[in-house]
């Protein structure tokens, strides 16, 4: 019988008593909780930052009860506490401002309520009522978790004002709490971005923000180690279903969902844990993008992406630099940047750092590039439908189709783009277009393919066929069958594709017109 999965799991306790997989962080967990900290970990959905603060919740409350055989049970001598925790997601959904605030103090006197804190006055007096409650506390005595602080900020984002009246009433919470630390034995708080409108970070001036800590680099995710050590039953299971070797099963996952580094020295990668468990309980269902559809697409992105543009497309596979210190920032929501923010909601992440202080981003696997990819379809498409699904998706068309078919096709998907805002230029930018729009549509191509003679500028797997596309641009009509030609002699001179060993191998020259918008003259080599 294999142990269960913890999928969806984000009860420590509940993970615990049913018997699922742990994979054991509590000795990190212990350096964190051993001193009076407050602590504060960004990170994106879908890592388990939920979990984490269930398991400190279970820690100061129950003591050791839900951790048997793990690493800390020999670590941790010290007693149980009353513990308050606060999940603001519960809140998020409001009308007005003054919907949030009668939300918000339903929320802070039902929770302290468990532990002795008694409003007599209603919402109006709360805080005021609170605040003499929290002073009257023996030294010490409180542990407060909040998770997801963010989730009521992201949802007005588009609504100044709003975000303004909201900011204020959780400003007036934090600054509370300040207020009252002496009362305070661990402090710990979760999101997805930081804000500094929150007053949060301002107030509580000692609070330490580990997200890109080295300590705590593998803090959240699987480790490559920790995937053998957990989890090799379940691989072994895919293996067999997948009729492939375990070695092969663990480079797939890694190049699908390992790569994410959190931390500013980039000594740790770690995998997607909501990836591979997905993945694990369904081999069947293959290497899936489980990612985009439930946690790819945080309300704090989307919003953004609303009134601020993407790079261009034709900045899609390049890496990005960031001075470090931006991405540890506490900033206003206008003032902060595209790039840490898609570092924060996961689409990009640490790949280096540079000796004078800049981090290098980029994608960290396979399945968040082709959720950029889409990110980059939607922009480019706004909402179109790429292709039709089914017997005449472009997959399809590229397994079975002719090449006249196929070009056509690809036709169709660059006239689907705004010309205005998005106008080919260049021959770099017809590559970089197609490969976006065709990673949107499920197809995963390369582009600039290196053999010991030069590179091709794209190629595509499709069923058991191979295509590598060789791409020109003419700017005048009388330059295209000279470029034709130029393009061929470049596929058979530089050998392109030659050395795959694939059952069909398709070379195929390509010229594009600036004049009409597409593609006008193409041939097989």
């Amino acid at each position: 019988m294999l142990q269960n999965l913890p999928l969806g799991r984000s009860t420590f306790s509940a993970l615990r008593a049913g018997d699922s997989i742990y994979v054991d962080k509590t000795s990190l967990v212990y350096e964190l909780a051993k001193n009076d900290s407050k602590v504060l970990l960004i990170r994106p959905r879908r890592f388990g930052k939920s979990l984490l603060a269930s398991t400190f919740e279970s820690l100061f409350k129950y003591g050791l009860r839900d951790f048997k055989d793990l690493a800390i049970e020999k670590l941790w001598d010290d007693k149980t506490y009353k513990v308050v925790r606060l999940d603001f997601s519960e809140v998020k959904e409001f009308m007005s401002a003054e919907d949030f605030k009668e939300r918000f103090a339903t929320l802070i006197a039902s929770k302290f309520k468990a532990v002795g804190f008694s409003c007599t006055s209603g919402s109006e007096t709360l805080f005021a009522e609170f605040s003499g409650w929290l002073d009257s506390l023996e030294p010490r005595s409180l542990v407060i978790v909040i998770d997801e602080y963010d989730a009521p900020l992201t949802q007005c984002l588009t609504d100044m004002v709003l975000f303004n009246r909201v900011r204020s009433v959780m400003s007036q919470f934090f600054l509370i709490l300040k207020a009252n630390d002496g009362c305070q034995r661990f402090f710990f708080m979760t999101g997805i971005t930081k804000f500094s409108h929150t007053s949060i970070f301002s107030a509580f001036n000692n609070l330490q923000d580990i997200s890109l800590d080295p300590l705590y680099g593998s803090l959240l995710g699987y480790t490559e180690e920790e995937l053998h050590r957990y989890f090799l039953p379940h691989i072994q299971k895919a293996a067999e279903c997948l009729g492939i070797s375990q070695d092969q099963v663990f480079e797939e996952l890694r190049l699908h969902y390992d790569g994410f580094c959190f931390d500013e020295k980039a000594r740790h990668h770690v995998y997607c844990p909501w990836s591979v468990l997905n993945f694990l309980n369904r081999p069947d269902r293959g290497f899936q993008n489980y990612w985009y559809a439930s946690g790819g697409q945080p309300a704090v992105l989307m919003n953004y992406l609303l009134h601020h543009p993407l790079s261009q497309p034709i900045a899609y596979a390049e890496n990005h630099e960031i001075r470090l210190s931006e991405l540890g920032l506490a900033q206003q929501y206008d003032d902060v940047g595209l790039d840490v923010l898609l570092t924060q909601a996961g689409y990009y992440t640490i790949r280096s750092v540079t000796d004078d202080g800049y981090a290098v981003l980029g994608y960290p696997n396979r399945e968040v590039a082709v959720s950029m990819a889409q990110l980059y379809s939607n922009e480019l498409l706004k909402g179109q439908r790429l292709l039709p699904a089914g017997p005449h998706s472009i997959n399809k068309v590229m397994s079975e189709g002719s090449l006249e078919e196929v070009v056509a096709e690809l036709n169709a998907v660059l006239r689907a783009i705004d010309y205005q805002r998005y106008p080919i230029k260049d021959e770099a930018g017809c590559q970089a277009y197609l490969q976006v729009l065709l990673i949107g549509a499920a197809m995963l191509p390369r582009v600039e393919v290196h053999n010991a003679l030069g590179r091709s500028d794209m190629e595509v797997l499709a069923g058991k066929r191979h295509w590598i596309f060789e791409f020109k641009y003419a700017r005048t009509q009388d330059q295209v069958q000279p470029l034709l030609a130029k393009a061929l002699r470049q596929i058979q001179n530089r050998q392109y594709g030659e050395m795959r060993g694939v059952s069909e191998l398709i070379r195929v020259a390509l010229v594009f017109s600036q004049e009409k918008r597409q593609f006008v003259a193409w041939q097989k080599a």
